[in-house]
C-alpha cells in the first residue's frame, strides 16, 4: 500500500507540474528568434550609391533595429512576422564593418562580420553560367582554361561572391541557402567562372569592393525563372503554367511509385563504386516542380529569396534549354523580354543593366542531328534583348567549342561583359561590341553590308571573310565571296546574278567565321532576310 501510495503522490506531483507548464505557455508565448533574409551573411557586399533594403523575419509586431555604418533604423514587424528597412545611400568602401540586427522582445542580435560596400551584380541562367573555375565532384562538366594558374592566382579579398544553393518550388520561398564567400585559392573552385572572372575584371577597373549573387541551375529554361504573374499576364505563355499546373494536379495524385527504380540504381551505384567507376545518374524525381524546365520554379526557389537585395544589374546566360523544344525559339524573345521585364519591375531600381551571353556555337549531335541547341535561330531569337533598354550582348561565336556544349574559355565571355558594362554602365569610353549589321544595298550581282560599331575599321581576321552565304529572289541559299571594302563588307556569288539576301555565320557551328573590328570583337551572326 505503501508504494502504491508514493506512486499516486508522483503522479500527482507531475500532473500539477504539467498544469503549470501549460498555464506559463498560454501566458508567455513562445518568442520567434530575429532573422535576416538568405544573402545577409558575413563577408557580404552592399550596393553603393543607391538605398539598400535590408530585410527579414521576427515577431509579429516587435522592433526591429539595424545599425550599419553610423546609421541606425528601426521598424516594426508586420503581422505576418516580415520586417524591412532601408539604409541610406553607402559611399565605396574597403573598410570591414559589422551589421547588426537587434529585436527589442527578444533582446537579440544577429551581426554579420566583415561587410564591404561596392558594386554587386547578379549572375544567373543555366550551366554555362553555374560552370564553375574548377571542376568538382557537384561541378564534373567545368573547370575554365589555364586552371591551376588561374585558382592559385585568384586572392582577392575585396571580391567576394554568394552561390545559392540549387532550389526548386511550386511557391514562391524566403529563403535560399548560401554565404558569401571572400575570393581565395580555395574558395575560387566553386566561384562560377563568369562571374569570378567578371568581378576580377571589373575591380581592377573600377577600384571598389565587388560583390556577385549567382543564382543558376543546369538545363533550366528561360519560363523556369519568371514568376507566375508575369507569366500569367501574357496570352502566348499562359498555357505554359496551365500545361504546368495540371502536371502538377495529376502528379499529386497519383504519384509514381519509385521504389524499384531506386533500388535498381543503389544497386548499380554499389558496383560501380565497387569497381572504381563513375556511378550511373541517379532517377529523376518525378515531381513537375523539380524539374527545371518548367515554369516558374527556379524563380520561387532562388530568385524570390533575394528580392530586393540592392544590385547594380544582372548578367545572363541561358538558351541552350529552349521551350518547347525545336520550335521553342519563337517564344524565346517574348519569354526573355518578360523575364527581364518581371525582374525590373520586382526589384523596383528602374531598368537596371541585363546583358546577356549569346550562346557559343556546337556541331549537331550524333544521336541529334536536326538538335536545336545552339543554333542560328535561337541566337538571333536572344539578339531581340537589343531593342530593350539597357542591354547588351556579348557574342560568343568564335569561342564555342565543336563537341562542347560548356565551352573552357569563360576569361574571354567575362571580359566581352565586362566591356559592355564598363561603356554602358559606367561611362568609359570604350568599344564594347563587335560589327552589327545595320543595313544593305544591291550592287549589281553584289549586296553591300553597312554596319554599326565599326569605327575602329572591319577585319578579316586570319584571311578572307568566311561563312558568308548569298541568295537570289528563290531564297536558295550559296557560298559566297565576300570582301572588305571601303569600311563595309560586298559579298557575291557569280551564279546568283540578281541578289537578294545574305547571311553571315548562320550555322550550328560557323566554323572560320571571321569578320571582327579594329578593336578584335567580333560580328554576330546576321541575315537580311526574314524568310
Amino acid at each position: 500500500m505503501k508504494a502504491t501510495s508514493e506512486h499516486a503522490i508522483i503522479r500527482r506531483k507531475v500532473a500539477a507540474a504539467l498544469a503549470l507548464f501549460v498555464l506559463f505557455l498560454g501566458a508567455t508565448p513562445m518568442q520567434a528568434e530575429v532573422k535576416l533574409a538568405s544573402p545577409f551573411t558575413d563577408h557580404m557586399v552592399l550596393q553603393r550609391d543607391k538605398k539598400v533594403p535590408v530585410w527579414g523575419t521576427a515577431d509579429p509586431g516587435e522592433s526591429v533595429t539595424v545599425e550599419f555604418a553610423g546609421q541606425k533604423k528601426s521598424v516594426k514587424a508586420g503581422a505576418d512576422g516580415k520586417w524591412r528597412v532601408n539604409l541610406d545611400s553607402l559611399p565605396a568602401s574597403e573598410e570591414s564593418r559589422t551589421l547588426t540586427v537587434t529585436g527589442s522582445a527578444t533582446k537579440s542580435a544577429l551581426q554579420c562580420d566583415d561587410v564591404l560596400v561596392g558594386e554587386v551584380w547578379l549572375c544567373s541562367g543555366q550551366s554555362n553560367m553555374d560552370f564553375t573555375v574548377a571542376k568538382t565532384t557537384k561541378h564534373y562538366f567545368a573547370g575554365v582554361n589555364n586552371e591551376t594558374q588561374e585558382v592559385a592566382a585568384a586572392n582577392y579579398l575585396n571580391i567576394r561572391m554568394f552561390t545559392g544553393d540549387w532550389r526548386r518550388s511550386y511557391e514562391p520561398q524566403s529563403t535560399v541557402p548560401g554565404t558569401w564567400l571572400v575570393c581565395t585559392p580555395e574558395n575560387v573552385r566553386e566561384f562560377s567562372a563568369i562571374g569570378y572572372f567578371f568581378g576580377r575584371d571589373m575591380q581592377k577597373e573600377l577600384k571598389v569592393p565587388f560583390g556577385i549573387i549567382t543564382e543558376s541551375f543546369g538545363a533550366s529554361t528561360a519560363e523556369s525563372w519568371v514568376s507566375r504573374d508575369a507569366l500569367a499576364a501574357k496570352p502566348q505563355l499562359k498555357p505554359l503554367l496551365e500545361r504546368f499546373d495540371t502536371n502538377v494536379a495529376a502528379y499529386k495524385a497519383n504519384p509514381p511509385d519509385m521504389t524499384a527504380a531506386m533500388k535498381k540504381w543503389e544497386e548499380s551505384a554499389a558496383r560501380a563504386k565497387a569497381a572504381g567507376k563513375t556511378a550511373p545518374r541517379k532517377p529523376g524525381d518525378p515531381n513537375p516542380t523539380q524539374d527545371q524546365h518548367n515554369p516558374t520554379v527556379m524563380f520561387n526557389g532562388m530568385i524570390a529569396p533575394i528580392i530586393p537585395y540592392a544590385i547594380k544589374g544582372v548578367l545572363w546566360y541561358q538558351a541552350e534549354a529552349i521551350s518547347g523544344g525545336t520550335n521553342g525559339y519563337k517564344l524565346y524573345p517574348l519569354l526573355q523580354a518578360t523575364l527581364i521585364q518581371d525582374w525590373r519591375q520586382r526589384w523596383g531600381e528602374g531598368n537596371f543593366p541585363f546583358y546577356i551571353c549569346q550562346l557559343a556555337p556546337l556541331k549537331p549531335w550524333p544521336n541529334r542531328p536536326d538538335t536545336w541547341y545552339n543554333n542560328p535561330d535561337v541566337r538571333e531569337a536572344q539578339a531581340t534583348v537589343l531593342s530593350l533598354r539597357n542591354t547588351g550582348m556579348a557574342v560568343t561565336i568564335d569561342i564555342g567549342d565543336p563537341v562542347n556544349i560548356h565551352p573552357k574559355d569563360k576569361q574571354d565571355v567575362a571580359d566581352r561583359l565586362t566591356r559592355i558594362a564598363l561603356a554602358k554602365t559606367y561611362g568609359h569610353k570604350i568599344e564594347y561590341s563587335g560589327p552589327m549589321y545595320d543595313s544593305m544595298k544591291v550592287e549589281g550581282n553584289a549586296i553591300r553590308i553597312q554596319f554599326t560599331h565599326d569605327s575602329s575599321g572591319l577585319v578579316a581576321k586570319g584571311g578572307d571573310l568566311k561563312t558568308f552565304i548569298i541568295a537570289g529572289k528563290d531564297g536558295k541559299f550559296v557560298p559566297a565571296t565576300a570582301r572588305i571594302d571601303q569600311g563595309s563588307v560586298v559579298v557575291s556569288n557569280p551564279e546568283v546574278t540578281e541578289p537578294a539576301a545574305v547571311r553571315y555565320a548562320w550555322e550550328n557551328y560557323p566554323d572560320g567565321c571571321n569578320l571582327y573590328n579594329g578593336d578584335g570583337l567580333p560580328a554576330p551572326p546576321f541575315r537580311t532576310d526574314k524568310w
